[in-house]
């Protein structure tokens, strides 16, 4: 198999077998590969396309990526930067406690928003999305390194099971890589 048939999935399959089969070739991609930049684009675009083979609501994603703890930044104001996205342009800082990814950084919890005009302080990169779910990656001695966020241009575009999904997808990003 070549690597770009890692993004590569069959028509009809469920939600389930989208995220199994993100993890499974994953996992592939980021044996002997611990760099966190190559294996974060790698997971953006397994995402990006697991997505994209899905029925409505899940094809309607339209920003999949991370943002990464920024090394420049001060303990005492810590931010994410963007990092490996799939998707239009995007803010390239976010300070802890703002938006949806900073409150998912600062909280260490899953952000599950089903509408973002009803999220205080929501930042909006593509006015398009509506929805949207972040996921922080922790690594034990290091706590927060990144975060998983993923947008979608309709309310209610992620539920319980994308929660679950995206919450182990990221215990292996976060095992997988030598984070700065």
């Amino acid at each position: 198999m070549v690597h770009a048939d890692a993004s590569t999935f069959a028509e009809g399959i469920t939600k389930e077998q989208a995220y199994q089969q993100v993890l499974d070739q994953a996992e592939g991609l980021f044996f002997e590969q611990r760099n966190w930049v190559c294996n974060l684009a790698n997971a953006a675009s397994l995402l990006w396309h697991a997505y994209k083979s899905l029925p409505f609501p899940s094809n309607q994603v339209n920003w999949a990526g991370f943002y990464t703890l920024n090394p420049l930044s001060p303990p005492t104001r810590p931010q994410l930067i963007l990092g490996p996205f799939q998707g239009k342009v995007a803010c390239q800082t976010i300070a802890f406690g703002r938006g949806v990814c900073g409150t998912a950084a600062s909280t260490q919890q899953t952000q599950l928003v089903p509408d973002v005009d009803a999220f205080p302080g929501h930042i909006a990169c593509d006015g398009a999305s509506r929805s949207e779910i972040v996921v922080p990656i922790a690594v034990a001695g290091k706590g927060i390194v990144a975060i998983i966020d993923v947008d979608c241009a309709v309310v209610d575009g992620f539920d319980e099971v994308d929660r679950l999904w995206l919450e182990r997808f990221a215990a292996v990003v976060g095992a997988a890589c030598d984070w700065p």
